[in-house]
């Protein structure tokens, strides 16, 4: 009994150290492994040269400015309407009549500035006679501060931007909002795009003295982070894989990021080529354990050599790289060209001016293709952060090319590009047939819908959607309780019963100042990790990635919310009490 109890012991504690041996080999495997195969990869890594046939994409075609063809009708208002009358005529379509004053102006007024018209607005301007009162109302939309409050929304959706980290602790970055704050201005001004993209990227170094330009670099460092990984060398590798990956994507429109672990499937980005632009942030990111993401901040000089990661993993570093950019977008006129100076390597400078070159042929396509986006619903190309051989064909490759030219013309400003675009008779159009329409504008929209069904090719204006923030701050001005104060740390309005319930501590303390809560939606606070419900069920993103075009849901919740809301319902008595006030004024009194 005794020896077989003996035996039993011994067999249990033979196999304890046969699973203590079998762990630390595996172990020993996960922890040597990659260093070994990152060795042997190394060796035998080989980058694919670009040639030609790489660059024979029609985004990588150097930008030319296409004769504007002629008009055949007396539709044109501008150049725009000449190439789309163009495209149509050769689809055998007619573009519809203009839509009507009323609805004009409701359209412009949600476009441009993102609040519906007052009835003293609508009533002024379909009142105002003079030939030019469509160009006053664009204008002043245009001046208004409210238009960089509405366009400013656009770019934060591609910049990931939240005031938290995101991931589970979800903390909160003190200083966010002013890069928020920052873009809103810049629009306003009508700071250069050009300008506004060097700042972005390389603020600290072209102003060293000017903080607004350092708050701009927040661009890059906007998107999530745990400052708590134990693991200091795999935040670095997931905060500038990141960075890396939404530069391309924001602003050359090429999917770069792809090619983290591998080279591009379909387009001429190698793993390298990814690598090397990463190596321009390297040295300006500075990580700090438990201490959240602010701004760039070089670290000069930086020894630290910089290497592809085969596979994408930050345990495998391959081949040395030097900073550089996309080949297949870099020509001998478009050049990557640092200049070093006593302070900086002028890394993110280079970057910055050759994104901003003349020569280079996608900053200012994919920049005139958002803007068109975001007025008609879509753009002319499609996929608007992906210009590469896996986009959508431009559905007006003339008139793309066109606009790009002619923004560069115009010093890179962004409000004469609104104007261009909302002063032509393409925007006017039309969104639907009317009942008292004549058989010949019936015969034509009929046509438009059978064979222009998704509108592409402009034969009738877009249907599109409002977003969350368009829609409830429309229900603070009707309400007449919107508070139109600009700037600031963002505003936490009170949230229903049944959420804050869910939240951990601290997570949304309401905002003590009860007039702050009816503020403007782009002043909302931006939690990562909860979105204020209005936005949330009308699909505004979670800001972990760019987000190039929202998705447009149709769902319960959505009439659920509006219907049944604390917030819906105390505006719409609101704006029931400020009609019954208004009634009672104008009675006579006897």
């Amino acid at each position: 009994m005794n020896a077989t109890f003996i035996r039993l012991q011994t067999l249990k504690w033979y196999d304890c150290r046969m699973a203590l041996a079998v762990s630390l080999c595996v172990v020993g495997w996960f922890a040597f492994a990659p260093a070994l195969i990152a060795d042997d990869h190394a060796k035998g890594y080989i980058e694919t040269p670009i040639d030609e046939y790489d660059r024979d994409h029609w985004s990588f075609f150097p930008i030319r400015k296409p004769e504007v063809p002629k008009a055949s009708t007396k539709w044109c208002q501008n150049d725009i309407d000449h190439f789309v009358e163009h495209e149509l005529s050769a689809h055998g379509l007619m573009p519809q009549s203009s839509a009507s004053r009323r609805t004009l102006i409701r359209r412009l007024s949600f476009d441009l500035i993102g609040l519906p018209p007052t009835p003293t607005e609508v009533d002024a301007f379909l009142s105002d006679t003079r030939p030019n009162a469509y160009e006053k109302l664009v204008d002043r939309l245009l001046d208004s501060p409210r238009y960089g409050e509405r366009w400013a929304q656009h770019w934060l959706d591609l910049a990931r931007f939240a005031e938290t980290d995101g991931f589970e602790h979800d903390k909160l970055r003190k200083e966010a909002w002013k890069y928020r704050d920052w873009v809103i201005q810049s629009l306003n001004d009508d700071m250069p795009y050009d300008d506004f993209i060097c700042q972005q990227i390389a603020g600290d170094e072209l102003y060293p003295d000017d903080d607004s330009a350092r708050t701009a670099t927040r661009f890059c460092l906007c998107g999530p982070d745990m400052p708590d990984i134990n693991l200091i060398e795999e935040r670095r590798h997931s905060v500038l894989n990141e960075l890396t990956s939404t530069v391309g994507e924001v602003l050359l429109g090429l999917q770069v990021g792809c090619a983290q672990c591998h080279d591009h499937k379909y387009d001429a980005i190698s793993q390298a080529d990814f690598y090397r632009m990463r190596a321009i942030f390297e040295p300006a990111v500075p990580l700090e354990k438990n201490r959240s993401l602010s701004t760039l901040e070089e670290s000069f000089p930086f020894k630290q050599p910089s290497h592809l990661m085969l596979r994408g993993d930050f345990r495998s570093p391959g081949p040395e790289v030097t900073p550089g950019v996309i080949r297949v977008v870099a020509t001998k006129l478009n050049s990557y060209a640092p200049n070093p100076s006593k302070k900086s390597a002028g890394l993110r400078t280079a970057l910055a001016n050759w994104l901003t070159s003349r020569d280079n042929p996608l900053t200012a396509r994919v920049m005139v293709n958002r803007v068109w986006q975001h007025h008609f619903g879509s753009g002319l190309v499609g996929t608007p952060s992906d210009f590469g051989v896996m986009s959508d064909e431009p559905s007006h490759p003339e008139l793309l090319d066109w606009l790009a030219a002619t923004f560069v013309e115009n010093h890179w400003k962004l409000k004469p590009l609104h104007r261009l675009i909302v002063m032509s008779s393409t925007y006017r159009q039309r969104s639907r047939l009317l009942e008292h329409a004549t058989p010949t504008e019936r015969t034509n929209w009929e046509k438009a819908i059978k064979d222009d069904p998704d509108a592409t090719s402009l034969s009738r204006f877009p249907r599109w959607r409002l977003e969350g923030e368009a829609i409830r701050d429309a229900i603070l001005r009707v309400s007449g309780k919107i508070n139109l104060k600009s700037g600031g740390p963002g505003v936490l309005p009170p949230l229903p019963k049944e959420l804050v319930s869910t939240l951990l501590k601290n997570q949304w303390n309401v905002t003590k100042d009860k007039s702050e809560h009816t503020r403007r939606s782009i002043y909302v606070f931006a939690r990562r990790n909860l979105r204020y419900p209005i936005f949330e069920v009308f699909d505004r993103p979670s800001a972990n990635t760019s987000c190039s075009a929202r998705g447009s849901s149709t769902t319960a919740p959505q009439s659920l919310h509006l219907l049944n809301s604390a917030f819906t319902l105390s505006m719409s008595k609101a704006m029931a009490e400020s009609i019954a006030e208004s009634q009672e004024s104008t009675q006579p009194h006897f």
